[in-house]
């Protein structure tokens, strides 16, 4: 048999498993691309001078090109395997790049300006529109936020004219507490030195520390008791002294007063105990005052502190001299103003003219 007349045998082509395998992977792969590149298709058979690809399976005179040279449709399944394939894992690939190397740079950040592979600390994070920006660097030199000042305590004036709630029959514990501290007399080259301590009964609520000031400046008031150079008063907390002015509860100052025979329990007042050391002060008409003074709580604690320790300075009470005048100091100006029809001003001063 001549060769050039034996039969050609067919191609072998590729076996079907392997055609239905890649036509598998191109499904589960990304199902959305195939879509995409079957409507490309069909829009390029519509664009004018281009041909479609059933023309180009077509031989010249018409005749079809049949299958390609593995046995499938030529070119349209081979552009799709690159595009569908090869074109997802290089995009892949190339994500994965961009998202590992922005991790090396925050990481880097974050470690600070020390860590190993601190040079890219000029890393870049995506900016307004995806474009890319430095990172914000923290200002060093910017000094940190101011505290919020505390407000200054209140000058004495404003404490000593400050009303103090308490129960006008409380009765304290009775163990009065020396205040610490010392003051010199105003005036030391005085004839007559006067040594005091002030005691506080413990637990009663009212500051020590303002009574004792009060207590000092008042005496040593150029209106007080020193009359010039009469009287000097210096404050001690231990050794010898001549009186003790006492602030105690209403209960604790009658207990005192009535060692001295005294009634202080009818309009709840205080008195010198002049048979004891103590100068009694009824914590209750400190922190109150009294209707005579109305809303000058300031005069009417003076008033108090020179009223008794006047007591134990040897003067006693006394009335209003005259209509309108200023009361005397030894008036009794916790419980009236008037006395024989006579009206006086409150006055916390022994010379209120000095």
């Amino acid at each position: 048999m001549n060769h050039r007349d034996a039969p050609v045998p067919p191609h072998a082509g590729p076996r079907q498993e392997y055609v239905d395998a890649f036509d598998a992977l191109d499904t589960d792969g990304n199902e959305q691309q195939r879509q995409q590149e079957q409507q490309e298709q069909q829009a390029e058979r519509h664009i004018p001078g281009q041909r479609s690809a059933e023309q180009e399976d077509q031989a010249p005179g018409g005749r079809h090109r049949g299958p390609g040279r593995h046995g499938m449709p030529g070119d349209s399944r081979r552009h799709r395997r690159r595009k569908g394939g090869w074109g997802r894992t290089l995009t892949g690939i190339g994500t994965a790049a961009v998202v590992t190397a922005l991790g090396v740079a925050v990481a880097v950040r974050v470690a600070g300006p020390d860590a190993p592979g601190a040079d890219l600390a000029d890393a870049v994070q995506p900016g307004p529109g995806g474009a890319s920006e430095p990172l914000a660097e923290r200002d060093e030199s910017s000094p940190p936020p101011a505290e919020p000042s505390m407000p200054p305590e209140p000058a004495y004036e404003e404490l000593l004219a400050t009303e103090f709630e308490l129960d006008p029959g409380l009765t304290g514990s009775g163990e009065l507490v020396p205040v610490p501290g010392t003051a010199d007399a105003a005036n030391p080259g005085a004839t007559t030195e006067l040594r005091y301590r002030v005691d506080v009964e413990d637990r009663i609520g009212l500051d020590p520390e303002l009574f004792a000031e009060a207590v000092h400046r008042t005496l040593n008031d150029d209106r007080g008791w020193g009359n010039g150079d009469e009287r000097s008063f210096t404050r001690v907390s231990a050794g010898d002294h001549d009186f003790v002015v006492t602030l105690a509860s209403p209960g604790t100052t009658a207990d005192w007063c009535a060692r001295a025979g005294l009634d202080v329990t009818v309009d709840n007042v205080s008195c010198n105990a002049s048979t004891t050391e103590r100068v009694m002060i009824n914590a209750w008409r400190w922190a109150q005052g009294a209707e005579t003074f109305g809303d000058d709580i300031a005069g009417y604690r003076q008033m108090l502190i020179n009223h008794e320790v006047g007591h134990r300075l040897g003067y006693g009470h006394v009335t209003c001299p005259a209509e309108g005048a200023l009361a005397p100091v030894m008036m009794q100006q916790t419980k009236f103003l008037t006395m024989n029809g006579l009206t006086c001003r409150p006055n916390p001063w022994p010379h209120p003219d000095n």
